[in-house]
């Protein structure tokens, strides 16, 4: 009879990878929004909560808990569009692919958001300056990527140096309406820009709208979405230290019943 070993099974060594996380801070004091439309948070310490976690519990008084500290919690008011978010179909209209009713975030299907990462470098481009199809072209081009269904395209602007910063929201170039369709009639259904808007900030957007009264140009990227049905990530970070291809971009949006956007923790991860 042969003899049994006693040697532990040989384990395959798990496959390295990097996680980035290309996602900002929900906070109080890093403008990311226009006046008055910023998150708000408030902190309630572990002292100042003692004696409500001591309150469920009849005859406990806070200096029984360790250290006379309950639990830490914080108040957050938000609007699904603070902070790194994904935009379902639904926040450019009520209807895309033609008449269909458009989706909202918790319809997005999921299988969109885990695929593989493409990124943009349009950093050269200045504040103001809405990206053509032959521009998206070129620079797959520069990068020798073919773009496949469903891949996730990052867009990399001047905007995220400006981050925390008033300068932040009027910062960056915009994806205009041929270059947003360029990227949807190959496939993709996820995209997303490290500016606070996938379309040309609002203020250049203002002044070349009182030059032409050329109602085309407002929120020309976004309104794409009518035509074919997608979703962007708006305010996303670090997008300079992504390579142009070979990551996968996972964005889950938070699941809001009925809402026009989700937030969400997108991350990068290079293998």
């Amino acid at each position: 009879m042969a003899a049994l070993s006693t040697s532990a099974p040989a384990v395959a060594a798990a496959p390295k990878r990097r996680i980035v996380d290309i996602s900002m801070a929900i906070e109080n004091d890093k403008p990311s929004d226009p006046p008055g439309l910023g998150p708000k948070i408030v902190y309630r310490g572990h002292e100042e909560m003692a004696a409500v976690m001591a309150g469920f519990f009849p005859g406990l008084k806070p200096e029984d808990l360790p250290g006379g500290e309950g639990w830490a919690i914080e108040e957050v008011t938000l609007n699904t569009h603070n902070g790194t978010h994904l935009d379902a179909p639904y926040h450019y209209h009520s209807t895309m692919d033609g008449g269909k009713r458009a989706l909202t975030i918790d319809e997005v299907p999921l299988d969109w958001c885990m695929r593989p990462g493409v990124k943009l470098d349009f950093r050269h481009l200045p504040d103001g300056h809405v990206v053509t199809a032959a521009q998206v072209e070129a620079e797959l081009a520069r990068i020798g990527h073919k773009l496949s269904p469903l891949d996730i395209v990052l867009v990399n602007t001047s905007a995220a140096a400006r981050y925390g910063s008033m300068a932040y929201v009027n910062s960056g170039c915009g994806m205009g309406r041929e270059a947003t369709m360029y990227l949807l009639e190959r496939g993709v259904r996820v995209t997303g820009t490290d500016a606070w808007s996938w379309d040309a900030p609002f203020s250049h957007t203002i002044k070349r709208y009182a030059q032409t009264h050329d109602k085309s140009l407002i929120w020309e990227g976004h309104f794409a979405g009518i035509d074919i049905g997608y979703c962007h990530m708006e305010k996303l970070l670090n997008l300079e230290s992504l390579p142009a291809t070979g990551f996968e971009v996972v964005c889950f949006p938070v699941k809001v019943r009925g809402a026009s956007a989700g937030w969400t923790r997108a991350v990068a991860i290079l293998s």
